[in-house]
C-alpha cells in the first residue's frame, strides 16, 4: 500500500475530525479497545491543537487521510512519577498522542507505517526515546507497540476514571542516534 506521511495542515482539520468520528462510530459498534468516545476523544480540538503546534502528522493513501499521529515534547503529568530508562526534561523525548487509523484502513499497515515514521522522525530530531500511554485493555495497540520495539515501563492512573479508563500502561522505545 502506497502511504505518504506529512505534516498536517489547517485544511486537513475537517477530514481529521471525520476520521475521528468514523473511528469512534466503528469502535462503538464492536469492541472499543481504547475506550474512546465520540465528541470527547479524539475530537476536532485535538486535530486543531496538534496542527497549530506543528506536531500532527497525517498518513495519506491516494490523497485520503488514512491515519494520524501527534508527536509532542510534553508528557502527561503521571509520566513524571515513573522510573523510565533515563531521566529527561522531554526536550529529547517525543510523546505519542492521538494515534488513530481510519476504520477503512485497519490491518493495512498504516499503524505500523506511522510508528516507523515516529521512530525515524524522532531520530532525525536527535531524540533519545519515544514514549506513550495506552489503555490497559487495548490489546491490538499494545501488540503493535511491542512489535515496534516499545518496552513496558509501568502502569499509571491518568485521571480518566470517570470514563471507565482507570489504568494506562506506559511504554518507551529507546533510540540510538
Amino acid at each position: 500500500m502506497d502511504i505518504n506521511i506529512e505534516l498536517g495542515a489547517v485544511n486537513d482539520i475537517d477530514e481529521l475530525e471525520q476520521l475521528y468520528n468514523d473511528l469512534n462510530d466503528y469502535l462503538e459498534k464492536g469492541i472499543n479497545y481504547p475506550g474512546w468516545r465520540k465528541g470527547i476523544y479524539p475530537a476536532r480540538q485535538d486535530a486543531e491543537s496538534g496542527i497549530s503546534e506543528g506536531a500532527l502528522y497525517v498518513a495519506r493513501h491516494n490523497g485520503r487521510i488514512a491515519g494520524s499521529i501527534i508527536l509532542r515534547h510534553k508528557p502527561e503529568e503521571a509520566y513524571y512519577n515513573v522510573k523510565w530508562s533515563f531521566e529527561s526534561d522531554y526536550s529529547d523525548v517525543f510523546v505519542i498522542y492521538t494515534f488513530a487509523v481510519h476504520p477503512d484502513f485497519l490491518k493495512c499497515g498504516i499503524g505500523k507505517a506511522l510508528m516507523d515514521f515516529a521512530t525515524k522522525h524522532a531520530v532525525k530530531n536527535n531524540c533519545k526515546a519515544l514514549r506513550l500511554d495506552v489503555y490497559e485493555k487495548n490489546m491490538p495497540a499494545i501488540k503493535l507497540y511491542e512489535r515496534c520495539g516499545f518496552k513496558y515501563i509501568d502502569t499509571v492512573d491518568l485521571g480518566y476514571g470517570e470514563y471507565g479508563l482507570d489504568w494506562f500502561k506506559l511504554y518507551e522505545k529507546k533510540l540510538s542516534n
